[in-house]
């Protein structure tokens, strides 16, 4: 059986590792990014693999997210990586608003958009799997530097937001787990990181291998260790 994973954000970063290690796994990837024409290292993948799929995608576009569910009616989805996000810099004193509002529409609420989209699709599968990136700078318990009062929020928003989905899909069979992917060497994360890419989504997909209905619901890292809210 070919089991399929949809990936936002799949041109860079760890998106783009996500879509390499299941098609390399022989996943059917539908990898979905807002600008496919000009993502060179994605198009690169796709062409060295047959079982990629390139789709437009914005997901602050949300007449784009219910198009891109409707195009794929038909098709299941094992696992929904929701993986594209954004890292507007602020600090006290300069906290943009619009940038704000633009982070958490992307960060907090496109991730529950595309659950809602495509429940019908994940539920018709054999997995039955969500798993969204979020950050441990969202963790209340772990902020002990202050400072990045964007990123924070909307990370914080969507732990909110996925533990109470959690609850929701789970009559439906859908488990669900938000991701500390590390502090990775991407163009978010910058070039002080800790780890790279490969390292994180190793992990990460062994994470979202052992999610189940008995785990649904829980902050865990990339190590399989479970974050404080």
């Amino acid at each position: 059986m070919t089991y399929q994973v949809l990936v936002t954000g799949a041109n860079r970063g760890i998106g783009l590792e996500f879509t390499q290690q299941y098609a390399e796994d022989g996943y059917s990837v539908l990898a979905c990014c807002r600008d496919p024409q000009h993502a060179s290292a994605l198009q690169t993948l796709a062409k060295a693999h047959a079982n990629i799929r390139i789709l437009h995608l914005d997901v602050a576009d949300f007449a784009q997210i219910d198009a891109l569910a409707l195009q794929l009616k038909d098709e299941k989805i094992d696992v929904l990586i929701n993986n594209a996000g954004v890292y507007p810099e602020s600090s006290l004193g300069d906290a943009n608003t619009e940038n704000w509002l633009d982070a958490f529409k992307i960060n907090s609420i496109a991730p529950l958009k595309m659950a809602t989209a495509f429940t019908a699709h994940i539920a018709n599968s054999k997995l039955k799997k969500i798993a969204t990136l979020s950050s441990k700078m969202g963790s209340m318990s772990d902020n002990a530097g202050g400072g990045s009062y964007i990123y924070r929020s909307t990370k914080t928003a969507v732990n909110m937001v996925m533990k109470s989905l959690s609850i929701d899909v789970k009559p439906a069979g859908i488990a669900v787990v938000t991701l500390h992917p590390g502090w990775v060497l991407t163009d978010m994360g910058g070039s002080n990181a800790l780890i790279d890419t490969k390292t994180s989504v190793v992990g990460l997909r062994q994470v979202i291998e052992n999610l189940n209905l008995n785990n649904t619901g829980k902050f865990i890292a990339y190590d399989g260790k479970e974050i404080a809210w």
